[in-house]
């Protein structure tokens, strides 16, 4: 049972250490060598676990995008919550998760530019958005007049881009406004209140 738990717990440290070197430098410019410095072992012992950088990217994507998307659909697919409430939910859940994990988005974007086939079978998105219960509340918002665009893919780019698009231009936005990282995180969370507001005014634009 401990040696179990001890390699869990080397697993756990190695797939922490290849998450924060391939969401700074992605795959191509990651090295074994790098994730093995940063977790603070020897080469063996990560090529002993993982076998190769491309199964331990492999599992780091695979883990980050069921996150990333998981959270989404998890709100998306929530009966119990109203178009207004999702926009909340999703400002609050994502701008806290970039926050713990700054460069994640970055990592995203630059791999499905790179790799967009292999991170559509990972993401069955065109299946998993067209079929959620936000659809059904969306089309009804619009039939009743509530919501103006009647296109749900602009209120999904709208959300997302006003969420996403300061994590990813953080270090021109830091530096063009002179905040440190304490500053930025605050302006973050300002963000959450922010964010459905805008959101609410323009699904409901005339």
């Amino acid at each position: 049972m401990g040696g179990k738990d001890i390699n869990k717990s080397t697993e756990e440290k190695i797939k922490a250490a290849a998450r924060t070197v391939l969401y700074k430098k992605g795959f191509a410019a990651t090295r074994t060598r790098d994730i093995a410095e940063e977790a603070g072992m020897n080469l063996a012992l990560i090529n002993y676990y993982f076998r190769s950088k491309k199964k331990l990217f492999e599992i780091i994507m695979s883990e980050t995008i069921a996150v990333f998307a998981g959270k989404l659909m998890q709100i998306l697919n929530d009966q119990a919550t109203s178009l207004e409430k999702k926009i909340e939910l999703i400002a609050a859940c994502y701008i806290d998760m970039f926050t713990e994990e700054p460069e994640m988005p970055t990592f995203i974007v630059s791999e499905i530019r790179n790799h967009p086939e292999a991170m559509l079978k990972r993401i069955p998105v065109k299946q998993a958005f067209s079929q959620s219960y936000f659809i059904k509340q969306f089309e009804l918002a619009v039939a009743a007049g509530k919501v103006t665009e009647p296109n749900p893919f602009h209120f999904i780019m709208n959300l997302l881009g006003l969420i996403v698009f300061p994590f990813i231009g953080k270090p021109m936005l830091m530096a063009s406004a002179g905040l440190n990282k304490t500053q930025f995180n605050q302006l973050m969370q300002e963000r959450k209140k922010s964010i459905p507001i805008w959101i609410k005014a323009v699904i409901k634009a005339t």
